[in-house]
């Protein structure tokens, strides 16, 4: 499975959890910016780049459900991920704005504004993808021993430093 796939499903099945009974499937991946040569949405570090993804929804008997559909823009600002989710078939319903914090904003001013009905599940869809995307892939995940703690705090040995 290539990068861009399991870049895919983990934001397809994080759109399923959060939103449900509606099932997703992300389509149209657009690579720019810090994406690879490749064209993958990956950057050679294996963090996710800039991209534009749709996710496309379905109800659970199957039947497309566009009205639902979410536009999910990922970027990279110094070593922070942001996102932006909108309705696009909604353009009156605020987009959200994600990165340390979910602010709603008004797509034709730019205005911040206040969270629709709705809010509150892609609030947690964008939470959840900040935090799955920003999660090192288990194979290069560090093992207990290679964690820096406090007992390696200034131990020139490891030339670790620990800050709580």
């Amino acid at each position: 499975m290539s990068a861009t796939d399991a870049l895919s499903r983990r934001i397809a099945a994080a759109a399923d959890l959060c939103l449900k009974p509606h099932r997703h499937a992300v389509v149209g991946a657009i690579a720019s910016g810090g994406s690879s040569n490749d064209g993958s949405v990956f950057q050679e570090s294996g963090d996710p780049g800039d991209c534009c993804l749709r996710l496309q929804t379905r109800g659970i008997n199957g039947e497309r459900l566009p009205l639902h559909d979410i536009e999910l823009e990922l970027y990279r600002s110094g070593n922070d991920l942001h996102m932006m989710l909108s309705w696009p078939e909604q353009p009156e319903q605020p987009m959200l704005w994600h990165g340390q914090h979910s602010v709603w904003m008004d797509g034709d001013t730019g205005l911040r504004s206040e969270r629709p009905p709705a809010g509150a599940s892609l609030e947690a869809l964008a939470r959840r993808l900040r935090a799955v995307l920003s999660l090192p892939s288990s194979a290069n995940a560090p093992g207990p021993a290679d964690v820096a703690g406090p007992a390696d705090a200034g131990d020139p040995a490891n030339g670790q430093t620990w800050q709580a």
